[in-house]
């Protein structure tokens, strides 16, 4: 790997590591922000709407972004996003004003939802460049910019700092990253090459191209299951532990950061077994993980139990993302097409798939809520050939000194 490219992956670590701190952030902080907007529950939903219309909004928008502008101004601008919305949600709590907390929120989802697709596609470019499996280590360093925003926030709320200047603070330090990882991302990548009319007409008939691809579909599958499972966990896990449970606050929040841990651990080390195993058996034994351990927490009446069972959950969660994306940048002609979709049905099931099973579990409780997630992790199992066989990228050195790649035929569900 040269220079450029190893510094490139290291931006994009960065990238994905920036929304999982400030994400982490303001989490952290929200009863704070909560005590100094003088909020109610159902006000403080209508604050957090701002965060899903945000990301909607983000979300439905990369694709075409990237490909009319290319994927480095998308994360570019998403990532000041993020950024800027730190500071813009500070200052919301410090002036007690709920509708600039709410700006704050859908600027926040404006740009992680946008930018991560864009992220995404930028990622899977870099592994058909090296012929390394990296999609997994970027998802790990979003789960570990979540593990060290969560300490960081549970510290300043352990000390009583404001949450504004907190919040200021992680402003500030994301947007010196940002500064350093920007200027080693290439222009161009993902962008539909020609004028605005014929990219957007080559864009269309792409769209409409994977949209008929079976494979495709079926890996769609893969990433709706594994982030409806990790998405379900972020929102609803300490709640679950305590309300299904009967487990201390404390101890629920304790289990949530063991998911946590969990995800972090094995998306760093999941490049390794792919690298060893393959793709398949790799996706088929992170979705058995994240089934049996979903069934223990839904199932089983012991706390200890349970709360052992989530490290399966996250474990089994971790990998399922990733690893599809970068089959769907594999699986056929334009890439970026294939990414953008497939991380858009992702991040809608991470979004959307949470406050749909809140409203299952207002009426039947969050246990019997999550049997919907065990569903989508159980069929997520008998979809996994569809992300192939491949352990890695075969690389093939030519007189010239370049790389190419020898594309497998892609396998589908058996």
């Amino acid at each position: 790997m040269d220079l450029d490219t190893r510094r490139r992956r290291t931006a994009l670590f960065l990238f994905f590591l920036i929304p999982g701190l400030s994400m982490s952030s303001w989490v952290t902080r929200t009863p704070d922000v909560r005590d100094q907007l003088g909020a109610s529950t159902a006000q403080m939903g209508l604050v957090l709407f701002g965060l899903s219309v945000g990301s909607m909004i983000g979300i439905l928008c990369s694709g075409t972004l990237v490909g009319r502008f290319g994927s480095r101004p998308v994360m570019g601008v998403a990532t000041v996003l993020i950024t800027f919305s730190m500071a813009v949600i500070g200052l919301g709590a410090m002036a007690s004003s709920a509708p600039l907390v709410t700006t704050g929120l859908l600027l926040f989802g404006a740009g992680m939802g946008g930018g991560e697709v864009a992220i995404n596609i930028d990622g899977a470019e870099v592994e058909r460049i090296t012929a390394r499996t990296i999609l997994p280590t970027l998802h790990g360093f979003f789960s570990l910019g979540t593990v060290v925003g969560a300490a960081v926030g549970i510290l300043c709320t352990a000390v009583d700092f404001p949450v504004q200047w907190h919040l200021i603070a992680v402003a500030a330090v994301t947007t010196a990253m940002f500064g350093y990882a920007i200027r080693a991302v290439p222009n161009g990548v993902g962008k539909v090459s020609g004028g605005a009319k014929v990219a957007g007409a080559e864009q269309g008939a792409s769209k409409a191209k994977v949209w008929r691809d079976r494979q495709l579909l079926l890996l769609g599958g893969i990433i709706l299951a594994m982030a409806l499972a990790e998405g379900a966990a972020n929102d609803w896990l300490p709640l679950l532990m305590v309300d299904g449970h009967d487990m201390d606050p404390a101890l629920g929040s304790a289990v949530y950061t063991g998911f946590a841990a969990a995800m972090t651990i094995g998306r760093f080390v999941g490049g390794y077994f792919i690298g060893r195993l393959g793709r398949k058996p790799v996706v088929r034994a992170s979705a058995v993980s994240a089934t049996v351990g979903i069934a223990l927490v839904v199932f089983s009446d012991s706390a200890a139990l349970a709360s052992a069972a989530v490290l399966f959950w996250g474990l089994g969660a971790s990998l399922g993302f990733p690893v599809a994306l970068s089959a769907a940048g594999d699986s056929g002609e334009n890439p970026a097409a294939r990414v953008s979709l497939v991380a858009m049905l992702g991040y809608v099931a991470f979004l959307v798939g949470p406050p749909c099973l809140g409203f299952l579990g207002d009426h039947y409780g969050l246990r019997t809520a999550m049997v919907v997630v065990l569903a989508f992790t159980t069929l997520a199992v008998f979809l996994a050939p569809a992300v192939g066989s491949r352990s890695s990228a075969t690389v093939a050195s030519q007189p010239d000194g370049e790389l190419t790649r020898e594309r497998p035929s892609p396998e589908h569900c058996e």
